[in-house]
């Protein structure tokens, strides 16, 4: 064999190690664990996110002055008249059907099972005692116009001037002025105690 060739047959074994080497050296890109650790860490974000929404939620109704809070309350359907605890009703067995809750203002009551069922969906309910100074119920109008998921309606067995209830949280204020009247909605319009949060706010009963 020629020196050429016997070069050349070198260069070719050398080559096919290297190959060989490479081959097992190289690391290939695990799309699919990549994948599945993205996704579990996502899920790790959610749950971290949503136990810190927890924690801040009960320290807000900790310090919320005045704030009566209700669990454990029942979600059935019924067709018939609910003998609620509380005047308004916090929670509760509901009509199938829900009180309009998108930013409305009602002139009239509303029937307590349309509106509990309003607030299984994330709705604040503020009700106001007939006689309220007409100014007072100006500012009542005006939160509930900047804020979707709420409805203002007169209530007249309630025994404070202005109620604020969600799911399972009530706050009983004075004045329609009170700072307390924001805090609630922020904290509990679609707030973490609703049970149905997002459900719809709209095509249910739209009058009182």
């Amino acid at each position: 064999m020629s020196k050429s060739a016997r070069n050349k047959n070198a260069r070719g074994t050398a080559a096919g190690k290297n190959a060989k080497k490479n081959a097992l050296t190289r690391r290939e890109v695990p799309w699919g664990g990549i994948a599945f650790f993205t996704v579990i860490g996502l899920v790790a974000v959610l749950a971290i996110g949503f136990a810190l929404m927890q924690t801040r939620s009960s320290a807000d109704e900790e310090s919320f002055p005045g704030l009566v809070t209700k669990d454990g309350l029942g979600r059935g359907h019924v067709g018939g008249t609910v003998d609620y605890e509380t005047d308004p009703p916090m929670g509760g067995d509901h009509d199938p059907v829900w009180q309009n809750c998108d930013a409305r203002v009602y002139d009239a009551p509303v029937r307590n099972e349309h509106a509990v069922h309003s607030l299984e969906h994330g709705a604040v309910w503020i009700t106001y005692r007939p006689g309220v100074a007409p100014d007072q119920l100006d500012v009542l109008k005006g939160k509930v116009a900047a804020a979707d998921y709420t409805m203002l309606s007169p209530y007249p067995a309630q025994d404070s001037p202005v109620v604020l209830t969600a799911w399972g949280r009530q706050v009983r204020l004075q004045e329609a002025s009170d700072p307390r009247v924001d805090r609630f909605l922020r904290a509990f319009v679609k707030g973490p105690q609703t049970p149905e949060p997002g459900a719809p706010c709209s095509g249910g009963k739209d009058t009182p």
